[in-house]
């Protein structure tokens, strides 16, 4: 929960232009932090309930939210609002999970079920599904099979080393609407160990901007960064990351000029 306060404060080390892709969203679009949304921490439920209205009034508004978490939990919600503007939404997923879990301790809401639940209820085009970086150990011995029966793209972390990540996946994605929603635990927590589920041999900080880089010039609606958690990493660094991609993900967005 401590998680969007560090990245906003490390985000203080975020300029205004990209030196590298000469992208200069804040020359381009009005940009604002427009605070929190106000949860109930007592039940799960109704917290994603919260989200879902605020982020209804968000998208009505015309605004591409781009959100920081947080728990993966969030994501649910907001794709239910971002669906029912846009229909059905394609998905670039990065992630050391598919967090296609079905449920937990009898509980079909929490941070490994948030795309079960977007599955389930039509909010993603599952033909335009791509998760990339996907890793670790497992309670199945086939973890990826309810992802690729639903049609998605898996792209397990090893598949991603030495390899141009998002030249299949724009083809993938083609014009229509983009959701991005990027867990900090895709990264090796050699460079990203705020977080609480971190598993080794992960994407690199340069494999998280080709990603992100690759996805201009697609339709995105919205965007995440989720799982930061300040309490396991004391140098600020991951937050310090996670404020960087963010910025990355406002670069791509539609309209924005170099």
């Amino acid at each position: 929960r401590f998680g969007p306060r560090q990245i906003r404060a490390e985000s203080a080390m975020v300029r205004r232009y990209n030196g590298s892709t000469g992208a200069a969203p804040f020359d381009s679009l009005q940009v604002a932090d427009i605070g929190d949304v106000n949860v109930n921490l007592y039940n799960l439920p109704d917290s994603c309930r919260l989200v879902r209205e605020s982020y209804q009034k968000i998208v009505a508004s015309g605004c591409v939210p781009l959100t920081l978490g947080g728990d993966h939990t969030i994501t649910y919600p907001i794709l239910q609002a971002v669906a029912e503007k846009h229909g059905p939404i394609g998905l670039v997923h990065v992630d050391a999970h598919t967090d296609t879990g079905d449920r937990a301790l009898g509980e079909k809401i929490y941070h490994g079920t948030p795309f079960r639940r977007c599955v389930e209820e039509g909010l993603l085009d599952c033909s335009r599904v791509v998760q990339i970086g996907i890793r670790g150990s497992s309670y199945d011995p086939d973890p990826y099979k309810y992802c690729r029966d639903q049609g998605f793209r898996v792209v397990p972390a090893e598949d991603c080393w030495r390899k141009s990540l998002m030249g299949e996946g724009r083809k993938q994605m083609g014009d229509k609407p983009v959701y991005i929603s990027f867990d900090i635990d895709g990264l090796d927590p050699a460079y990203a160990p705020g977080t609480g589920t971190p598993e080794i041999a992960g994407l690199t900080p340069a494999q998280a901007l080709e990603i992100i880089r690759g996805c201009k010039g697609l339709n995105v609606v919205g965007c995440d960064l989720v799982e930061v958690a300040p309490m396991y990493d004391v140098s600020g660094n991951t937050a310090l990351l996670g404020a960087n991609l963010l910025f990355e993900m406002l670069c791509v967005l539609p309209g924005v000029k170099t």
